[in-house]
């Protein structure tokens, strides 16, 4: 095996990246230039013999953690007991091959289950195979703190993972079906059928007015949070079209002109946030409140004091997530 051509190539390959990315690029889970190594996926066995070969580790989809690194261990490794028989192949960088494995069978002895599940779990598991400080942590509360390279390595293994966990069945004829590709395919052995992970596509955009930007907000925010419009893309529809549609459905804005911005993989569970700039035709509001429970107006200096926290009713869209970057983008007038 060429792991030496490899390196050359994820050299070459993160260069290129580096010598194109645009402000776009940069937001959270916006991509390393990780080599994923499609080509290794139907023998990734091979790839598990290499002695630089590692795995990063998650439980019940929460990667793990040592500070603000995400944690590489041998795949010989003692924690590796406690993990499922497949590893799901992440890609090679410059180390050497990167593999995702799930150790979600484990129990940890003092679990404590209140906040597990909700949004934004707050509780940290920490197996005793890894030192002290190793922690298993929601990937939502610390996403913002890893690098480019980590953030792409833990989207990637909690999208795949979470896709396998709802797809255990084949959709034709419903067996259960094998993993298959390194973790990038499910086979049905009952009827042939091939399955591939899935990516649900949405539009999240920035309608502009003048000085002013669309916000609303769900049922269950946080007391004065607001962020914007979003979402799904339905099928036979293009972007353009989605984003006039959602808009028009939850406030009741029409919208002219739509332009693409950025877009942000977002794990929870599948999506592709699709970021749209739009230029609103109307102002008047008249949200559908199955849809959404408040929608307003903002003024770029409102928006500014929201973000400095200085506002005295107005909270942003969390850091990290797509709508945060696009917000803040267009306050700087720096929308490429």
């Amino acid at each position: 095996m060429n792991f030496t051509l490899h390196k050359k190539l994820n050299s070459r390959y993160g260069h290129v990246i580096s010598g194109v990315m645009k402000i776009a690029e940069t937001v959270t889970f916006g991509g390393s230039g990780l080599n994923r190594a499609a080509e290794w996926r139907g023998r990734a066995d091979e790839l598990r013999l290499h002695p630089a070969a590692r795995t990063i580790l998650l439980w019940r989809g929460k990667p793990m953690l040592r500070g603000d690194t995400l944690v590489r261990v041998p795949l010989g490794h003692p924690v590796m007991a406690d993990a499922g028989a497949d590893l799901i192949l992440l890609g090679i960088d410059d180390a050497g091959p990167v593999f995702a494995a799930d150790l979600s069978g484990w129990t940890p002895p003092d679990l404590d289950t209140t906040h597990l599940d909700t949004f934004l779990d707050p509780s940290e598991q920490r197996h005793p195979a890894m030192p002290a400080g190793t922690v298993f942590a929601e990937l939502r509360a610390i996403m913002t703190r890893l690098s480019p390279r980590d953030a792409e390595l833990a989207v990637t293994a909690k999208a795949i993972m979470g896709w396998h966990l709802s797809h255990r069945f084949c959709a034709r004829c419903g067996t259960e079906s094998t993993l298959a590709m390194a973790g990038w395919q499910r086979n049905c052995a009952a009827c042939g059928g091939h399955h591939f992970p899935r990516t649900d596509p949405v539009v999240i955009m920035l309608i502009t007015h003048g000085n002013a930007v669309l916000l609303g907000r769900s049922p269950g925010w946080p007391d004065g949070m607001y962020s914007l419009l979003a979402g799904f893309v339905e099928p036979g529809e293009t972007i353009e079209a989605a984003v006039r549609r959602e808009v028009f459905e939850e406030t009741g804005v029409r919208v002219g002109a739509v332009s693409y911005l950025a877009s942000q993989p977002w794990p929870f569970p599948s999506s592709l946030m699709m970021g749209c700039a739009g230029l609103a035709l109307s102002t008047d509001i008249t949200i559908d409140p199955v849809e959404i429970e408040d929608a307003l107006w903002l003024t770029r200096e409102d928006l500014a004091l929201a973000f400095t926290g200085a506002h005295p009713r107005i909270l942003p869209a969390r850091k990290g997530a797509i709508a945060h970057f696009l917000l803040r983008q267009w306050l700087a007038d720096q929308l490429d």
